[in-house]
């Protein structure tokens, strides 16, 4: 909504608001009917903090580059506005036993340079992601061994213990279709030079640096998108991506920060628009040894987390509370389960009672990006007595640590988050909460087994429960500070009009662009 503020002038705007650049770095000088090679028609023009790390979309692992390959390619199932999960290239598919998955596929799909999408290419496309030799990042299909061709349109997943959550892991680039015959012809190098897909968007030119450009696909098998041209912008600079959207040579300005979007909301022709979001925000805590070792303590840090406060002081109200580790969208989510009751005189108390009657010293480290946040915890926890010194690193540091085989290379307390994806609470807890996992902190035999349960049942009545149970045991063990799940948040002109799912991902072929 826009502000009853007085109307600035663009110049004013942008100067106040810290957004002035030079000329010569806006890119791409994009109108809205044309490119800037000359094409004609509808543009639709995004920018987002960075180009897409690969075009092989079974190389890539990290937002920006999804949200250009989700427009290029097609995945075996697919998610809607609505976030249930809905045929793709697949039309069905069932489990004829606990080892494998049976997909049907859709029939004639074709590739952009008229190569068949059947059964042939499906398998091609994921032995490819699992063999060693593609080195990619796609983690999820880590239980299938072999993806085998049945009949034209039928491919079976066997795999090698059971996994009931196969057709959402490949609602993303884990089933993602590739092109045999051209890949054996240019080559993995060629293939990341000139992708082919079977999706709403055919690729034109990447220039690294500057814009990735596609065309609608007029064959589209889900029908030719509703605009001519789909345009996406690296602007690792909010103020100058701003500064671009009202220059009219963006159209949506994604992966905003709820500041950054404060910077411009409520001025002429832009708007700010927030979705819910599945990205869910934690404090991680070693429970092995220090004070994080009592449970007390540990319930006492979330009781003097005010994180209703939080989200609206510091993330202007765009984010939600959460009960636990799982995010309202997610299945397993357990509406019952209430948050902690943000109450410092108890959390005063445990201190006490577990033998800190004037709290403790400790550290949170964060990442440089979060600094706010994590300053602003540590402030809520000093009210209760504990002294959190705020150590900020940047992300590649921050990755390194968190990857190693040292579970407390990034301290006692670290602020984290996780994106599942797949809609199913097992990928907010596969890493984190069974002791043997790579980034688990806690030891809890009852845990363990619950885990073990829902990893390993397909029935979803029995995963449920198993889910519920793992949600109220987190609560009282309190292994880690519960957060919220942050906003998706975008600044947009008038011109488009979309509806993201909770994922985030900038699925663009649904969207409808006015002149």
């Amino acid at each position: 909504m826009a502000s009853s503020r007085p109307r600035l002038s663009r110049r004013d705007a942008l100067r106040l608001g810290g957004l002035a650049v030079p000329a010569l770095a806006l890119p791409g000088l994009l109108t809205a009917c044309g490119s800037a090679a000359g094409t004609p028609g509808t543009v639709l023009r995004v920018a987002q903090t960075s180009d897409p790390k690969t075009l092989d979309p079974q190389k890539q692992g990290d937002l920006t580059s999804m949200n250009v390959l989700i427009n290029l390619f097609d995945t075996l199932t697919t998610r809607g506005p609505d976030n249930q999960l809905k045929p793709g290239l697949a039309l069905s598919w069932s489990s004829p036993d606990p080892l494998t998955w049976r997909f049907k596929l859709r029939p004639g799909v074709k590739f952009h340079n008229g190569e068949p999408c059947d059964a042939q290419a499906v398998a091609f496309g994921i032995n490819r992601l699992l063999d060693p030799a593609t080195k990619s990042p796609i983690v999820e299909l880590r239980y299938v061994k072999q993806a085998v061709v049945v009949d034209p349109l039928t491919v079976y997943l066997r795999c090698s213990q059971s996994d009931p959550i196969i057709p959402a892991k490949v609602s993303l680039f884990g089933g993602v279709a590739v092109p045999p015959k051209y890949l054996k012809q240019v080559g993995s190098a060629g293939f990341a030079k000139h992708p082919v897909g079977t999706g709403p968007f055919t690729f034109e030119e990447f220039q690294r640096d500057h814009q990735m450009r596609m065309r609608a696909n007029p064959a589209y098998w889900g029908g030719k998108p509703a605009y001519d041209e789909l345009v996406f912008l690296p602007m690792p600079d909010p103020s100058s991506a701003l500064a671009s959207l009202q220059s009219d040579e963006v159209d949506i300005v994604a992966g905003l920060t709820p500041d950054a979007a404060l910077q411009i909301q409520g001025y002429p022709g832009v708007e700010i628009r927030h979705f819910p979001g599945i990205r869910t925000s934690y404090l991680s805590l070693d429970t092995t040894q220090g004070p994080l070792r009592d449970v007390r303590v540990r319930q006492a840090l979330n009781h003097a987390v005010d994180v209703p406060l939080l989200i609206k002081a510091v993330l202007d109200g765009k984010a939600r509370e959460v009960p636990t580790m799982f995010p309202r969208e997610s299945f397993g989510f357990d509406p019952s389960i209430a948050p902690y009751t943000r109450d410092l005189g108890e959390a005063k108390r445990l201190l006490a009672a577990a033998g800190f009657p004037d709290g403790f010293d400790t550290s949170l480290t964060a990442q440089t990006a979060d600094s706010n946040i994590a300053e602003a915890i540590s402030g809520l926890l000093a009210k209760a007595g504990v002294r959190a010194r705020v150590d900020l690193v940047d992300t590649g540091t921050y990755t390194s640590r968190l990857t190693s085989n040292n579970r407390g290379a990034l301290g006692p307390m670290y602020l984290a988050a996780s994106t599942g994806w797949t809609l199913d609470a097992e990928s907010l807890v596969q890493s984190n909460v069974r002791h043997d996992r790579r980034q688990s902190r806690w030891h809890n035999p009852e845990a363990d087994r619950l885990v073990d349960a829902e990893e390993l049942s397909l029935a979803p009545a029995d995963r449920q429960k198993a889910f519920t149970s793992l949600q109220l045991l987190l609560k009282q063990e309190a292994p880690f500070v519960f957060l919220y799940q942050i906003d998706n948040v975008y600044a947009v002109n008038t011109r488009p009009s979309w509806q993201p799912g909770v994922v985030g991902v900038l699925d663009m072929a649904s969207a409808t662009v006015t002149s």
